[in-house]
């Protein structure tokens, strides 16, 4: 054992030591106590030393401790009111984290720059000459814009609208007549069509025999339905589609 062991064993067996001499010395003053008064003829009861705790327990026991110097200096108002300020404090702050968390999200899912460009698509109308049509890209799917002469704007009028597989009068698929804008995508199988052919003048789907007219109904053949306007906005001589 070092040094510094020995020095500490040997101060702890002397604590001990004079631990237990105070007790021995204070029972022989309490027996001494007792049978002086039994000598001069007084019945005095045994009283236990107590050393830790002056208080008793056990059954029976109405002595109980005071708690009085660690009780808080405070009214049941202020103690209520700051329990209050902590919950909204709390609140406010579970509150700030979530809307942070979500528009972080809503941030994170939204379109970027390039998507939102690809998004609109513009046309000068005024390169398209009379009678023909131009094919354009709008969200990766070609578009057609056809600069329609009166005679097609009259024969697009002048059909009977019975004979049609998909009903739609030309003014309801048009904003200005000399103007059309559809979808150049065959509503059969997604084939895209030749323009400017066909039995009617409009677009020819030749993979399954889809002939459209130059409203972009479809006249004949095993699609179902007309060709899709996309949303489209006309201001002078500039077309803005999407």
């Amino acid at each position: 054992m070092s040094v510094a062991g020995k020095i500490a064993a040997a101060t702890a067996s002397t604590t001990r030591f004079t631990t237990n001499v105070s007790r021995m010395a204070a029972r022989a003053t309490t027996a001494a106590g007792v049978a002086s008064s039994s000598k001069k003829g007084m019945s005095v009861p045994y009283v236990q030393q107590r050393f830790m705790s002056g208080f008793a327990a056990g059954p029976g026991t109405s002595k109980i401790p005071s708690f009085a110097d660690y009780t808080k200096e405070r009214s049941e108002d202020s103690s209520r009111a700051f329990t209050y300020f902590m919950l909204g404090a709390s609140g406010a702050v579970l509150t700030t984290a979530a809307q942070s968390s979500v528009h972080g999200f809503l941030t994170n899912m939204a379109a970027s720059a390039d998507v939102l460009a690809m998004a609109k698509t513009e046309v000068d109308l005024s390169s398209i000459p009379l009678g023909k049509t131009v094919t354009i890209k709008w969200r990766g799917k070609p578009v057609f814009v056809k600069h329609r002469t009166q005679e097609e704007i009259d024969d697009a009028n002048g059909v009977n609208l019975k004979a049609l597989p998909d009903p739609q009068t030309d003014a309801a698929r048009v904003q200005i007549p000399e103007w059309i804008v559809v979808v150049g995508i065959c509503t059969h199988l997604g084939c895209v069509p030749t323009t400017d052919s066909g039995d009617y003048g409009g677009w020819y789907c030749p993979c399954h025999g889809s002939h459209y007219d130059v409203s972009g109904r479809i006249r004949k053949g095993p699609a179902p339905l007309n060709m899709e306007i996309p949303e489209y906005i006309i201001e002078g001589e500039k077309l803005t589609i999407g």
